[in-house]
């Protein structure tokens, strides 16, 4: 069986190469009481300001108004490298994916509700980029997929993993995991400053990353991506690296 809790939640602190960003409390160490009873699917379009001058949806009224945000691709972070948490080393590295059986896992340990929530909307096969966070250079590595909808994390209820809690019943779970597998290494690496230079021209021009969340919410450790988004970021393995 894997190891327990080792993936990017508890310690989703602000990546070290992000500039913008505080190193502050882990994002689930205070949770919103409000996050907690709000419905848990994601807000569609929950960003600011709507996608102006991006491609609308067929659905959309007539008129000019803003489409709604659809998420239907995920963003997920996990450290690579090793960090303790209540005597655990909670790494998980692309390369510990690969080594598991069948290249797939349980992503456990999520302790924020916004988070959670995002776990309960995915959908099975829908795909993710595995993201490195927390190091040297964090930034984007590989894809991987969806093999197993949400159902409850075990986790919580086990008093020597880092993320028990005892507030959860085992009646009504409070936190939730996916299965994802392994599906391929990026052709290169996409690294957080590039990603970064693109979200602020897409800022100024109304380009597909203006509202990513990685900078907009970039504490979550799970982060939902429209199709644009994910199919702009995944264009860049193409390019060579600045």
């Amino acid at each position: 069986m894997p190891w327990p809790s080792r993936k990017r939640d508890k310690g989703a602190v602000a990546d070290k190469k992000e500039p913008d960003a505080k190193i502050a409390k882990t994002e689930e160490e205070t949770p919103d009481k409000e996050e907690e009873e709000k419905s848990t699917k994601p807000p569609a379009g929950s960003s600011k300001s709507g996608w102006k001058n991006w491609k609308k949806t067929k659905e959309s009224d007539s008129g000019g108004e803003e489409s709604k945000i659809t998420y239907c691709h995920w963003l997920l972070k996990s450290e690579p490298e090793s960090r303790l948490e209540k005597g655990v080393d909670v790494k998980f590295s692309i390369d510990d994916l690969k080594a598991q059986p069948n290249q797939t896992t349980f992503w456990d340990g999520v302790r924020n509700y916004q988070a959670r929530n995002f776990l309960r909307a995915m959908k099975l096969g829908q795909q993710a980029f595995f993201y490195h966070s927390n190091c040297k250079e964090p930034g984007i590595v590989a894809i991987v997929k969806i093999v197993k909808e949400a159902y409850p994390d075990h986790t919580q209820f086990d008093q020597k993993d880092p993320h028990y809690d005892s507030s959860s019943r085992k009646e009504n779970p409070k936190w939730s995991m996916v299965d994802v597998q392994f599906v391929r290494m990026t052709k290169r690496f996409i690294p957080l400053s590039e990603i970064k230079a693109h979200h602020l021209a897409h800022k100024a021009d109304g380009g597909p990353l203006k509202n990513m969340m990685l900078f907009t919410r970039q504490r979550l450790s799970i982060q939902p991506l429209t199709k644009e988004e994910f199919d702009f970021v995944l264009s860049l393995e193409e390019e060579k690296p600045h």
